[in-house]
């Protein structure tokens, strides 16, 4: 199993590290990429036509800000789910996330904002065939609920 992080710029590097980090917690391997679907095309599909003759069960995460065409483009040229996750700006009133909602009829990358989410994401969609990871969010799911019930439990009175 494996996840593909692909960033549009290495401007994204801090971001993607959220993501990262996540994965790290449940156990998948990830691999870290730059590509942009608006300068460098013809890289981009290269290397997903690579990383799709391997035969391991993938997610592609896909972290790109201003105008995400990069979502859009993997999802369109790969089999394997692709997790959109762009940064947030709040430059033009985070009018950036509408490039990431809207896609066209075939294309259906999902959208996850929180960077954390989206590594959650990926791990549930490679426990679908990986007993020991759905295990694993099994465990992190419990162990939230067990920290929000401590802390329901500190504010009573």
């Amino acid at each position: 199993m494996l996840a593909i992080i692909i960033m549009g710029s290495p401007t994204d590097r801090e971001f993607t590290e959220q993501i990262t980090q996540a994965l790290d917690i449940y156990g998948i391997p990830w691999e870290l990429r730059i590509a942009s679907a608006h300068k460098t095309p013809a890289y981009l599909l290269q290397m997903l036509t690579e990383y799709e003759q391997r035969p391991q069960a993938k997610v592609f995460i896909t972290v790109a800000g201003r105008s995400n065409a990069l979502s859009g483009m993997v999802d369109a040229a790969v089999q394997s789910p692709v997790i959109a996750c762009p940064p947030y700006s709040s430059k033009f009133a985070g009018a950036d996330i509408f490039s990431s909602l809207r896609t066209p009829s075939g294309v259906a990358p999902a959208l996850v904002l929180e960077p954390k989410n989206a590594a959650l994401l990926a791990a549930k969609i490679l426990g679908l065939t990986n007993p020991s990871l759905r295990a694993r969010v099994a465990e992190q799911q419990q162990r939230q609920r067990e920290r929000l019930h401590s802390a329901d439990q500190s504010v009573q009175v």
